[in-house]
Formats: C-alpha cells, structure tokens, sequence
C-alpha cells in the first residue's frame, strides 16, 4: 500500500512557528469561562502621524510567542497555570463606514466583560481606548485611568461641537472626562513629555519627575491618585523611548525605559485593574520587532498581574 497510512500529531511548537494567538493560548469565540480575554483592534484611521497599527496586534501576538516558552522573570511562575485566558481574535470593522466603527468596537468588549472574563486589549491607535473604556465604564461604573504615554490626549479639536466624539487619538481623554467615563481626580498620565493646555484636572507625572523618581515611587504617586476603586490602565508604547519603541505613530525622544516601566507595573499588582490595552505599535516603522517585543512584554506583565491575585507566588531571585 502506498501513501501515508497514518499521520503525526504535533504536540509542540517552535517559538519562532508558534500560532498566532497571545501566548499560543487558544483561540475562542467566546470569552464564557475565561479569566482573561484578549481581543485585536487592527485600526488606525485615528491616527495623526505615521500610520500602520492597524498591523500592531498581529505583530504583538508574534512577538508574544517566545514569552511562553519559560516561566515568568522574575516571578518563576507560569501564569497560564493561573489564569484561563483564550485570544478572540480580532474585531471586523467596517473601514468603508468609519462612523460605525466606535460602536462596533463598543459592542464587541461589551460582549466579553458580559461573560466576567478581563478585556485586554491588542491596539490599534490610542482611540481604541475610548469605545473600551465606555464598555468597561457601563460595566464597572466611573473609572480611575492610569495612562502611560508620551502625550495626554486631551486636545480640544477646534472643529468639534462641544460634547461631540471626534475620531482622533489625541482627543479622546477629553472625552471621556467630559462624557463621565473617568473620573479625573482618580486618574494619572505618566511619562508625559509633551505640552497640553489644559490637563483636564487629570494629575500629570511627566518624564522629568519620572527620570528623577524610582519606581516604587511612581508606583505609589498612581496609587495615591486612583485609591481602591475600579482601574483601567492603557499604554501607549510611545511612552518608551523611540530608542526602545520606534515603531510607533508619533515617536517622541526622553522617554521611558522598559525596565522602569515594567518594574513600575509590577509595583501595581494588587492594584483594582478591570481591563487593559497597549496600543500605538506600528509595524512599518518597527527595528526588528522590538516595538512588538516590549508590547507584548507589557500586555505579559498583566496576565503575570492577575495570576498573582489568583495565588501565583513570586520566586523571583530577589526573594531567596
């Protein structure tokens, strides 16, 4: 008899061949029984310099196979032992109906913290975090946002109506304060390095302070400001230095390094977070998918977040 008479199954997976979903969890079309849902937003229509995010989470899930492979750094800890994540792919949006695509992107987290699992979202330009942060909002109630980036997004486009959404990535923290989504008392923006006139009463740890400061101390400024309610945390990989991040929309130089960035979130990990993103990767502009690769490490450090609170013990080298 000729052929193959029976067929391989492969049971692993090379790091570099790895299928595209976060951390190779499975892809689902339901977020029902997860802890942790992670959910692409391919859009850049928002974007006002260099495009291409669109392409970002895509990018992030590859460069996310890798970090899979060992237990966590310095935790010693796998979180998927942890937490029951699944990777629902990404949001179909209509790019020949752009009015459409807030609501669509609305209605599809709103569908995922029905179930009780966590959002985390894969950007996309920093506009997604608006429709997320609504979604989140009618959920969780007025939310406490901690927001790494280089800029606070909270320019008045002069073309706007009061009160009016206006589909652009430096507008829609504004927005959201005005629309009572965040409350602004509760919420801070670090590593800020550009000029805003009007900060919307958000407290502003910018990356003069954050050079100056070490981590433990910014970790406790956002928790001074947020307290113990319901937090949305959004970053923006610009807020790293162009160095570290340069495949991003609107690079700006002075940023900070992903190390203090990663041993800040970490910092924050008792902290009420009920959902999450990392947006503004742009593949076009990316040296070698570092962009990618510190992305995906961000989005990493929260999964590791949660699975500390659902008993994870940290055996980091620090601690023997």
């Amino acid at each position: 008899m000729s052929g193959i008479e029976s067929s391989s199954i492969i049971t692993s997976e090379q790091t570099f061949t790895t299928a595209r979903t976060f951390l190779r969890v499975p892809i689902a079309d339901s977020a029902a029984g997860a802890d942790v849902a992670f959910l692409g937003i391919p859009f850049d229509l928002a974007t006002s310099n260099r495009p291409g995010t669109r392409l970002g989470p895509g990018a992030i899930r590859a460069a996310s196979g890798q970090l899979a492979e060992l237990p966590s750094y310095p935790g010693g800890f796998d979180p998927l032992q942890y937490v029951k994540a699944v990777d629902l792919g990404d949001v179909l949006l209509h790019y020949g109906d752009s009015q459409s695509i807030p609501g669509t992107i609305e209605a599809a987290a709103a569908e995922v913290i029905a179930t009780g699992a966590t959002l985390f979202g894969l950007g996309g330009d920093h506009f997604i975090s608006y429709p997320l942060l609504k979604a989140t909002a009618a959920h969780h109630g007025k939310l406490a946002l901690i927001q790494f980036d280089a800029h606070t997004d909270t320019w008045r486009d002069s073309k706007a109506a009061p009160g009016q959404l206006v589909m652009d990535h430096g507008t829609m923290f504004r927005a959201a304060v005005e629309h009572g989504i965040i409350d602004p008392t509760r919420s801070i923006q670090v590593g800020i390095r550009t000029w805003v006139d009007d900060p919307m009463g958000i407290t502003i740890l910018d990356n003069i302070a954050c050079e100056d400061a070490t981590p433990e101390a910014i970790a406790a400024a956002i928790w001074k400001t947020v307290g113990e309610g319901p937090c949305y945390l959004t970053v923006d990989i610009d807020c790293l230095d162009p160095a570290y991040a340069p495949g991003t929309g609107t690079p700006v130089v002075g940023g900070l390094a992903p190390l203090k960035l990663l041993r800040i979130l970490r910092a924050l990990s008792t902290i009420d977070i009920v959902g999450c993103d990392v947006v503004e990767v742009s593949p076009p502009f990316d040296v070698a998918g570092i962009t990618a690769l510190n992305a995906a490490t961000v989005m990493y450090e929260q999964v590791c977040r949660v699975a500390r609170r659902k008993g994870a013990i940290d055996q980091s080298y620090a601690m023997a």
